[in-house]
């Protein structure tokens, strides 16, 4: 994520990416990249990457339009 956006956005998603990452440790399902890379990362760099994701997502839904579809993995309890 550029640190030449907006300052404010930029926290609040890395941000919610660690409350993420929190519950991922207390048992939340989350996808497999974010685990196999909690156990290679630290817990900020991943936070970061998820982040960066979550921004991904929001620009994608923005410019094509659409409604946010949870993927088929995080669906499966």
């Amino acid at each position: 994520m550029s640190k030449r956006g907006n300052r404010q956005l930029r926290t609040l998603l890395i941000v919610g990416a660690t409350s993420i990452i929190k519950l991922a440790k207390r048992g939340l399902k989350v996808p497999l990249w974010i685990r196999t890379m909690l156990q290679r990362r630290p817990v900020k760099v991943v936070s970061v990457a998820l982040a960066n994701k979550i921004a991904r997502t929001i620009w994608a839904l923005l410019v094509r339009g659409g409604i946010y579809q949870a993927p088929a993995a995080m669906l499966k309890s």
